[in-house]
């Protein structure tokens, strides 16, 4: 059986696949998505929640490139959270607590909804390459679909095996089977592979829970939405609950230490490191007698807890055990023990800037495949690979986003430019341009990229377009002096313009707007973009200076960032380079010279050298 027709192949309906697409669907390309389980397409498999640091951002950022992930987010959220407010407004990201059935759900119909994707139930288990270049993929039951593109989105089901203590079983994921054929066919080509490990916590039987012994934790009163384009938005704000664990606990997990796969050598593949399980907290961190758990429902008025926090992979008896020890938890019944799960990856030192396979054109790879841990960085890998997938089959320039322009930016730099030895999750620390990159003025950012590639709707173009006329609006109201009258009332002495005043610690932009009596219109905006749009604007005044030295520092780097370099260069023969370089530059191949500079292992000397032959006249 053939599939014609079809412009692009997604093998996965992931959180990444989803994006990839829908995206593509927008631009006017078919579809053919193929799921091992139609039924699951962007499946919540870990924590009910959408966002966090930097996380918060990627997803905003998503948004505004004409994703799906905040847009769902908001019509499933159980509570959204601003985070980090008690710090500098770079770091500030928001989060929001979801039904993990309901964004199933939408996220399932809008995709079988899309006009120009077809779902196919299958699994894949080659890629049709004929001199570097794709012709299709290949499923199980001998069905061929050709294509132009293929991008894979395989998540944790590349030969996954889960590990429960000394139990293990091949799966993809609890409850469903694991993929096999794509590693042993793109090795064949020549691709390089590597396994990970990542886990998830056990789920809890909600009744069996003591919560007089939690702690509450609400989300915000009056919270904004994700989505540049949510209108009405009054979510219910369902609690979710802490506790910590105590020292009897980890008496529990130390004496059983042997028994667990990552500690008994069972499990060889890296785990992420900021995301730990419960036994090496216990082991890395010995000094600390407790460590926080976060009890989050997994969906509306939900029977099963996720106890975030207790990722673990110990035998199902020793992880209840040692939740017992905990007060909250005296009576504990567990509905599903938590596992560990090792994969098959690809480094993505593979892939270009686009996300494109640098061997075989019209390949692409989003998500865990690439490394990465999360819902967020999956989907911003997603919609990257669809966009430019389009752009491949269109002959246009691919979307390829600065680390000065967004997170997504930062996460696919990191990604083809440092050796991926664990997987990799996004922190607002790994942008050295954070001040820049705050999640309340993707707007001004990611805009013109969208306006470029087509990515918004009109009516989606409208909303950004009267965000920005607002700001534009509050930017020319205080541009000038403040007056005479208004400077006796703010006991001033002396003439200062109002832009200088608002940058004073302790001064609001709001009240100043209020005594100067030009509060600016709403301008089609709904009340939380409002709020949002004038936070903004204040922040941008009160780090003027910040901003400024980096958009400097930003202009001197990329005179050169952009320099091609050929991928074919013999580094080698340049004698200035140390042996790591030679190695790490050779394996990565860079595209430009600003990739060459990030790379792990090339130190300055070695950048000093690579200029010498990349400039001389």
């Amino acid at each position: 059986m053939k599939h014609n027709n079809i412009d692009v192949v997604v093998v996965g309906g992931g959180h990444a696949g989803v994006e990839a697409a829908n995206i593509l669907s927008k631009l006017g390309l078919i579809v053919g998505l193929v799921s091992m389980d139609k039924k699951g397409l962007g499946r919540m498999s870990c924590n009910p929640a959408i966002g966090g640091v930097a996380k918060g951002q990627l997803v905003r950022e998503v948004d505004l490139l004409g994703g799906l992930m905040a847009k769902i987010a908001d019509l499933s959220g159980l509570q959204h959270k601003m985070l980090n407010k008690s710090k500098g407004r770079s770091v500030w990201s928001p989060r929001a607590q979801v039904d993990k059935r309901k964004y199933e759900s939408l996220c399932s119909r809008l995709i079988f909804n899309s006009k120009n994707i077809i779902i196919i139930e299958g699994e894949v288990v080659s890629i049709g390459i004929v001199k570097n270049k794709i012709t299709g993929v290949n499923l199980r039951d001998g069905t061929k679909i050709l294509s132009r593109s293929v991008i894979v989105t395989c998540g944790t089901f590349l030969s996954g095996i889960i590990h429960i203590g000394d139990r293990k079983a091949p799966a993809g994921r609890m409850g469903e089977v694991r993929s096999e054929g794509i590693t042993e066919n793109l090795v064949s080509f020549g691709f390089r592979t590597m396994r990970l490990k990542t886990g998830t916590p056990p789920r809890a039987l909600k009744s069996s829970i003591r919560w007089s012994k939690t702690t509450e934790e609400f989300g915000d009163k009056k919270p904004a939405p994700f989505s540049h384009f949510t209108e009405k938005f009054n979510p219910i704000n369902e609690p979710c609950h802490t506790v910590r664990t105590n020292q009897s606990s980890h008496n529990v997990i130390e004496d059983n230490l042997d028994r667990s796969p990552m500690y008994s050598g069972e499990i060889l593949a890296t785990g992420p490191r900021y995301c730990p399980s419960i036994e090496d907290k216990i082991v890395r961190f010995s000094k600390q007698d407790s460590h926080l758990l976060f009890l989050e429902p997994e969906w509306f008025k939900s029977d099963q807890i996720y106890i975030n926090g207790y990722s673990t992979s110990l035998p199902e008896e020793v992880q209840l055990e040692s939740l017992r020890k905990i007060p909250a938890f005296k009576n504990v019944e567990l509905l599903r023990p938590g596992y560990a799960i090792e994969y098959d990856c690809f480094p993505p030192s593979q892939l270009k800037a686009s996300l494109e396979s640098k061997e075989v054109s019209g390949l692409f790879f989003a998500g865990q495949i690439n490394g990465t841990s999360g819902y967020e960085e999956a989907a911003a890998q997603g919609i990257v690979s669809g966009i430019n997938s389009a752009a491949y089959i269109n002959g246009s320039e691919p979307l390829v986003v600065k680390r000065s322009e967004g997170y997504i930016g930062v996460l696919i730099d990191d990604l083809i430019t440092k050796d991926t030895q664990e997987p990799y999750r996004m922190f607002t620390s790994r942008a050295e341009y954070r001040l820049m990159l705050r999640y309340s003025n993707v707007d001004s950012r990611l805009f013109p990229l969208a306006k470029k590639y087509f990515l918004l709707s009109k009516k989606e173009e409208e909303t950004i377009l009267n965000r920005l006329q607002l700001k534009n609006a509050v930017f020319n109201t205080i541009k000038e002096s403040l007056p005479s009258e208004v400077l006796k009332s703010f006991n001033l002495k002396q003439k200062i313009k109002t832009k200088d005043y608002i940058k004073r610690p302790g001064v609001g932009l709001m009240p100043v707007l209020k005594k100067l009596n030009k509060t600016p219109k709403k301008n089609n905006v709904p009340r939380w973009c409002y709020n949002e749009v004038l936070n903004d604007v204040e922040t941008e005044v009160k780090y003027e200076g910040y901003i400024k030295r980096h958009l400097s520092e930003i202009q001197k780097i990329s005179q050169n960032e952009n320099l091609p370099i050929d991928k074919n260069i013999d580094y080698s023969s340049y004698s200035g380079l140390s042996a790591e370089a030679i190695e790490k530059l050779s394996i990565v191949k860079p595209e430009t010279f600003g990739q060459a500079c990030r790379v792990s292992g090339v130190s300055p000397a070695d950048i000093s050298a690579l200029m010498v032959y990349l400039f001389k006249p």
